[in-house]
């Protein structure tokens, strides 16, 4: 009965597993608990002592890095040395401008030395004219004037053929004697002329752009054109190896007859060249802005500027007012 007197609401001591004195040493013992265990002591005071304490305040004031303008000596420095600098490249160009212009006055007083002929220099004739396609005819009409320059020699070429061919004629027969005199003639006439009246003309009228020299080598090569179909024609006893008189030959002696036919063949690629390469000229020329009007007005200010026109028209004006004068009196 004596334990029915005992508090109900009391713990009881006896059946408390936590009152054991095994548990209660082990719990009370001086070892640290695991979450207080640091296994880097010194380093965490190192950095502790390191750690930069926070600031008090959350929000800190923008900072502006002050601006290093240049002063006013260095800004003229700089301009003083723009300015040296394009000063040299002004000199520079200036002194490159004198030396052309000392080379362009040297040639114009010794002027540019003949390369054509191209004669050997031992030779005793020296070259009379100066030509040069590359320096002094533009790109897009060289094609057609060297073409020209080829009619030309073709044409000499083939002028000297002709006078073998009608040497050949007169061999086998002396009444073709007159041909062969008039193929000598032609070969010494038309070759030189052909040069000096339609070849230069055309040359200089692409190198100047001059009309006067279009209207002259017009006038000049369609009287060319008419001579290479006369000769390819072969007109009897006209010193030309062309198709006519190839043809009457060929019937008594066929060897001397087919090396007239092969000039008539070559006359006649003269003559068919000769009008293509002038419809190309002609079509040049009407490109060019060239006029009746501008080769009239090139033409007289060439004469009124000539030395000779006007030392010839100054003397006669002189004489004129000489007589006048004396008449008076």
């Amino acid at each position: 009965m004596s334990g029915y007197d005992n508090n109900p609401f009391a713990e009881p001591t006896s059946d408390n597993p936590f009152n054991d004195p095994s548990v209660t040493q082990a719990t009370s013992s001086n070892i640290e608990p695991v979450e207080q265990y640091n296994p880097f002591p010194a380093q965490s005071e190192g950095l502790a002592t390191q750690t930069t304490p926070a600031s008090t305040s959350p929000f800190q004031p923008a900072v502006l890095q002050p601006s290093t303008e240049p002063s006013p000596r260095a800004v003229a420095a700089v301009a003083q040395a723009d300015l040296q600098r394009q000063q040299e490249e002004l000199e520079r160009k200036a002194a490159e401008l004198d030396r052309r212009e000392q080379d362009l006055q040297s040639r114009g007083l010794t002027g540019k030395e003949n390369n054509w002929p191209p004669l050997p220099k031992s030779f005793p004739i020296k070259p009379c004219f100066y030509q040069n396609f590359s320096e002094e005819i533009p790109q897009e009409s060289r094609r057609v004037c060297k073409m020209m320059y080829y009619l030309w020699m073709f044409n000499c070429v083939t002028l000297f053929l002709n006078l073998l061919a009608c040497l050949a004629v007169f061999t086998i027969d002396g009444g073709y004697g007159i041909d062969f005199g008039l193929s000598i003639l032609w070969l010494i006439l038309f070759t030189p002329c052909s040069f000096l009246c339609w070849y230069r003309p055309i040359y200089k009228a692409f190198k100047t752009d001059s009309s006067f020299s279009f209207f002259f080598f017009f006038f000049v090569f369609f009287v060319q054109v008419g001579f290479f179909i006369i000769q390819s024609v072969g007109i009897p006893h006209w010193g030309n190896s062309g198709w006519i008189t190839a043809i009457n030959i060929i019937r008594g002696n066929v060897p001397v007859g087919a090396i007239m036919i092969i000039v008539a063949i070559l006359f006649t690629i003269c003559a068919v060249t000769s009008v293509f390469l002038l419809k190309m000229v002609h079509s040049m020329y009407r490109r060019t802005g060239a006029s009746f009007q501008k080769a009239q007005q090139e033409f007289s200010q060439g004469v009124l500027s000539n030395k000779t026109f006007q030392t010839a028209a100054a003397g006669a004006a002189t004489s004129a007012a000489q007589g006048a004068f004396q008449a008076n009196n």
